[in-house]
């Protein structure tokens, strides 16, 4: 009688048991890596925010320095303005150079002049400070000019707003070239 080997039936159990536990393995490690992949790549989004913002902050930083000196800047626009016909030339010509190096000063780091006269009234660049003859909704006159630092407006300028009204050809003809004299000191002071 020859007897014929049994083959164990318990071993296969064992074998795809392990191949489950390794199938298993295999989907977490996918899941762990997946997971540490997109932790990486929010970390590196969060990098390029946060050095984006650090460069935001810095490049408006010296805001709150360039609006301070903004009335000095107005003051010499009055100043020349109202200049007395005895002053000597070359001392109004020191006073321009004076001024000439502040205001490149300032615009290189950022600051620039917002045009006014004869553009259409936006209030987020505009503050209508009263209506003047002139077509209705553009600007006619600016009492007081205003500013951006790069692309955000640091001081809005304050204008007078045509009302739509003529007052005679004349009149209309010297409002277009001719800058309205500044507010009085009161208003200085005051900042957006």
């Amino acid at each position: 009688m020859s007897e014929e080997p049994e083959e164990p039936k318990e071993e296969k159990a064992p074998e795809s048991s392990l191949e489950q536990q390794l199938e298993e393995a295999r989907k977490k490690a996918e899941s762990y890596l997946d997971s540490w992949k997109r932790a990486q790549a929010d970390f590196i989004n969060y990098k390029r925010h946060a050095e984006h913002e650090k460069l935001e902050m810095g490049k408006y930083a010296a805001g709150q320095l360039v609006l301070a000196l903004l009335p000095v800047l107005d003051d010499f626009e009055r100043a020349y303005a109202n200049l007395p016909p005895e002053v000597k030339s070359e001392w109004v010509a020191g006073i321009k150079l004076v001024e000439s190096k502040m205001r490149s000063i300032l615009e290189s780091q950022g600051l620039k002049p917002i045009e006014a006269m004869g553009q259409p009234f936006d209030p987020a660049l505009h503050e209508a400070m009263m209506h003047g003859n002139g077509p209705e909704g553009i600007v006619v006159g600016e009492l007081r000019r205003g500013y951006k630092l790069y692309e955000k407006v640091l001081r809005a300028s304050q204008v007078i707003v045509g009302s739509g009204e003529n007052g005679g050809p004349k009149k209309e003809k010297e409002e277009k070239g001719k800058k309205h004299s500044p507010p009085s000191e009161k208003t200085e002071g005051v900042s957006e």
